[in-house]
This record gives C-alpha cells, sequence and structure tokens, in this order.
C-alpha cells in the first residue's frame, strides 16, 4: 500500500489491470483500515480515469455473488451514485415502483445511506422488506411485484472490510462512482445518475461499448437525479443530449421542495406519501420525470410525454403502490 500511496501523491494514475488488482486487495483485506482510509481520501482528491473506472467494475463484478434473472426478465436498474451533498428524498427508489407498477421488471441495486442521510436500504429496511440473495425469492418479487431489491452487502461480500470505513469516512468516495455499474444482476437496461458531468462522460464511453440500453444522467446544478432546479444532461445510445425543463413542459422548481427527511423516519413518511398520492406535486414530479426517463431507456422510441404518461398512469391508480406492498408482503 506504500508503493501505491506513493504514486497517488506523485499525481499519477493507474492503469486497469493495476486498479483491478487493488480493489482485489482491498476486499480481501490485505490492507489494514488506516490503508484503506488513507487510499480512499488520497484517491479522492484527483478525478478518476476511464481505464481505472473499468478495472475497479471488473473486480467488483467478478468479486460479486451472481444473479441469474436476466435470462428469465428484461430488467432495469434505476440508481445513482449518490454523493452529489443534496440531501433530496428517494427519488429513484420510488420512481422503481412508478416502472414496476407500469409493467417493466425492476432489479434495484441499493445500499445504506454513506454520504447521505437516508439510502434506499435504510429507507426499505424500515418500511419492513427484509434483504434477501436468494435467487428464488427474487424471482418470485419479479413475477408478484415486477421488482426485487438487491441489498448490495448481500451480493458484494467482499466489501464487508470497506463499510464502516466508509461510513466513518461520512464522504463520497470511488465507491459511489461503482455502485450504479456493478448491479450483480447485470441488467439489460440502466438509468444511471452521477454527481459530475466529467464522470456522466466517463460512463457513457463505458456503456457504449456494452450491449445495454442506458441513459447517463446529470442535472447541471450538481444532482444525480432529475431534479426540476435546472435543465439535465443526458447520454445514451442515441447520444448526448441537453434537455431543457421548459420543453418538456415544466417550470423549475425550488430545490427545498425536494429535500429528503433528517432521519429514515422523516424520509419514509415522505415514501409513503407518493405512493399514497399524498406527496406534493413537485415531490410527485421528480418521480415521475426519472421513472419516465427508465421507461424511455426501455424503449427509445416512445417520447418522453409518453413515457411520463405510463409513470403517471401507475402512481395515480395505485399501482406503484400496489407494486410495493407486494415486494413488502413476499419478504416479510
Amino acid at each position: 500500500m506504500k508503493a501505491i500511496l506513493n504514486h497517488l501523491f506523485e499525481h499519477k494514475t493507474f492503469s486497469r489491470a493495476q486498479s483491478k488488482e487493488i480493489l482485489t486487495h482491498i476486499s480481501s483485506g490485505k490492507y489494514n483500515a488506516s490503508q484503506m482510509a488513507a487510499f480512499m481520501t488520497a484517491y479522492c482528491m484527483r478525478n478518476i480515469t476511464v481505464e481505472e473506472l473499468q478495472g475497479f467494475r471488473e473486480a467488483m463484478l467478478e468479486l460479486c455473488l451472481p444473479v441469474n434473472l436476466n435470462e428469465e426478465f428484461n430488467l432495469i436498474d434505476l440508481c445513482g451514485t449518490g454523493g452529489d451533498g443534496k440531501d433530496t428524498f428517494n427519488i429513484s427508489t420510488l420512481a422503481s415502483f412508478v416502472v414496476a407498477g407500469a409493467g417493466y421488471h425492476v432489479a434495484k441495486h441499493g445500499n445504506y445511506g454513506v454520504s447521505s442521510g437516508c439510502g434506499s436500504s435504510n429507507v426499505m429496511e424500515f418500511l419492513g422488506y427484509r434483504f434477501t440473495n436468494d435467487l428464488d425469492l427474487l424471482k418470485k418479487s419479479l413475477d408478484a411485484a415486477g421488482i426485487c431489491f438487491l441489498h448490495a452487502p448481500l451480493f458484494h461480500p467482499a466489501m464487508k472490510n470497506v463499510a464502516p470505513i466508509r461510513k466513518e469516512l461520512g464522504v463520497k468516495t470511488f465507491f459511489n462512482m461503482l455502485g450504479p455499474m456493478s448491479n450483480p444482476a447485470k441488467p439489460q437496461n440502466q438509468l444511471v445518475g452521477v454527481f459530475s458531468l466529467e464522470l456522466a462522460r466517463l460512463y457513457a464511453y463505458l456503456y457504449q461499448n456494452s450491449d445495454c440500453n442506458y441513459t447517463i444522467l446529470h442535472a447541471l446544478e450538481g444532482y444525480d437525479e432529475v431534479s426540476l432546479t435546472c435543465n439535465f444532461k443526458t447520454f445514451s445510445n442515441k447520444g448526448e443530449k441537453m434537455n431543457v425543463l421548459a420543453d418538456l413542459g415544466f417550470e423549475k422548481i425550488d430545490a427545498n421542495t425536494i429535500k429528503g427527511g433528517h432521519n429514515v423516519e422523516a424520509s419514509a413518511k415522505i415514501f409513503t406519501d407518493v405512493l399514497a398520492n399524498k406527496a406534493t406535486t413537485n415531490q410527485n414530479n421528480v418521480v415521475l420525470c426519472n421513472a419516465a426517463l427508465a421507461i424511455q431507456t426501455i424503449n427509445p422510441d416512445k417520447s418522453f410525454a409518453d413515457c411520463f404518461y405510463e409513470a403517471e398512469n401507475s402512481l395515480l391508480s395505485g399501482k406503484a403502490l400496489k407494486s410495493f406492498e407486494a415486494l413488502i408482503n413476499i419478504n416479510k
């Protein structure tokens, strides 16, 4: 690790193979907690490269517990990197249930919050979901609810050495960048939100060489999701696009109207209010826009308006809520 840290201190980058080896050694417990904390801190003081991102991702996917679901289901994951410091409510998780309620199959990859107050796993656990990596239960969830929830620690056991260090640091690390790229189900469709435009371009470079339908998004004020506080950039199989809110039929909203709760109870209250159609218009619209973008990722020939209508029907008809309730009941 001393050589690796000196390499970083000299502002040098790592090759794809070196990056893969570093993450493999981290996961195997080769380094102590102080060394790993030093690496994560020093590493995030400069920008990640495509080669490094590829190497880290390959290691994560090789080390994970594989989940064979995409032979039976056409899956999508809606996942953000986190680390944007915006403390919004659980938008992508709610949008996942809206997409499932609209008749699509979602493999939601999630984790406890590290740099945010309440991650998707925090709120799902609080609302009664029991995490599982049982393949039969996951398939049953997809059949009955249209969605399964993949709690990252159950599928990435090699990361157990890193989890307490990330929690103690409490800031974004390169693991935030890897989360959306390391879904063990390897879904055929992905909506990925990222916290910086530079990272969005790196993601787009990697995804354009895959056989996945993808949309990488970044809201220009720094959000890793469609926030409706500003215009947003997307990179997809169709290319790069600036999405102007006015052109989509929306006015810019106040950032405070999409803030998350101060604790898991408050976050869960917003979560259930949205599903029960008791939320504010701004909260609903933000969820629906992200869900619409996910639906459009699966169906790239559909207009955003048509996809928004599908999402809206899922939420207002109660189908999204039924999807959530079915998932909870299956995993009691």
